[in-house]
């Protein structure tokens, strides 16, 4: 019986999926199986010529296409180690990655362990990691969680079977703008899973290509619609009500901003100006009004300023996004 079942969901990955198996295979722990969902990828033809030379140390499944969260939950029912270890097809473990998560597990007395990532792919500042963006401080709760407090990236992600098997896996019936994972995550938190992190580099997480902030305005979106779907889901406590307020609030805000990046990109001026005004009721800063002042009078100016000042943005806004 295995230890860790590695759960790895495939859609249109098969140039990358290569990498992301020889990240597992190269892994100092080595009580693991690995469980790999073909969800009905268009480029199954290519993922399965990718596979050749790996399925006899995976557990191939394919479906027809039904969602990341159907995916992993096929892997799910599928596993059966102790614990349940998330990768997307494009991210990479570093060698150390499970033995690391596991002693933490068992150090921290947890049964959701998280780590920080180093991101890599299509950006410029090859310095930054996960938790530099998304931060991660004090105790994960689910107040926590909502307030942005604390962040948890799943390909990262190390947890207990059976405490995911008791709240009913991932929510496989939520709409696919809501980000099943927090949705995950909260479940556990709100219904008695300790759920920890370490600061320690263990994984490299892929930028989308399709652009960076291309990929903010679809993460922005969904932020705000598990909020809004947590909101009508569960019964919450008064402090997780206030907590899922403000971080809705936040996510609007950002959705904002990031759509008003690209506007401004676009010469949308008009739309641009309306989005930073938007942003601005939440964040209520200066510059915001200062911006969108200049944006009515000197449009072209805000544009160049902004293509000066923020260069690494400028290169990857995109209208498009992966799944990511």
């Amino acid at each position: 019986m295995p230890r860790v079942s590695v759960v790895i969901p495939a859609y249109n990955c098969a140039e990358l999926i290569g990498e992301t198996l020889d990240s597992v295979l190269a892994q100092t722990f080595e009580n693991y199986e690995i469980i790999l969902v073909n969800d009905g990828s268009p480029d199954t033809e290519e993922l399965e010529a990718a596979l050749e030379n790996y399925y006899d140390r995976i557990i191939y499944i394919r479906q027809t296409n039904g969602g990341t969260a159907a995916a992993r939950n096929t892997a799910i029912d599928a596993a059966s180690g102790e614990f349940l270890a998330f990768l997307d097809g494009d991210d990479v473990w570093l060698p150390e990655y499970l033995d690391a998560q596991l002693s933490a597990l068992a150090a921290k007395n947890c049964d959701l362990i998280y780590a920080d990532a180093k991101l890599f792919g299509n950006l410029r500042d090859k310095s930054q990691t996960y938790m530099v963006k998304s931060p991660s401080s004090g105790a994960v709760t689910t107040e926590s969680l909502l307030s942005g407090q604390c962040n948890v990236i799943t390909s990262g992600t190390v947890a207990r079977r059976e405490k995911v098997l008791a709240v009913g896996k991932f929510d496989a019936e939520l709409p696919q703008i809501v980000s099943e994972d927090f949705d995950l995550w909260f479940r556990l938190a709100k219904n008695g899973a300790r759920l920890d992190y370490q600061k320690r580099v263990l994984l490299k997480y892929r930028v989308s290509q399709t652009g960076l902030s291309g990929s903010n305005v679809k993460r922005a979106e969904r932020a705000a619609a598990v909020f809004k779907s947590i909101e009508k889901k569960y019964e919450l406590t008064a402090a997780e009500k206030e907590r899922l307020r403000t971080g809705l609030d936040l996510a609007l805000a950002e959705l904002e901003i990031e759509k008003g990046k690209y506007n401004l990109l676009q010469k949308n001026f008009i739309e641009a100006r309306d989005n930073f005004r938007k942003a601005n009721k939440y964040y209520r800063k200066l510059k915001f009004s200062a911006f969108a002042s200049l944006l009515k009078v000197k449009p072209e100016l805000a544009l160049k300023l902004f293509k000066r000042m923020r260069p690494a943005e400028v290169a990857f806004i995109s209208p498009t996004d992966s799944r990511k």
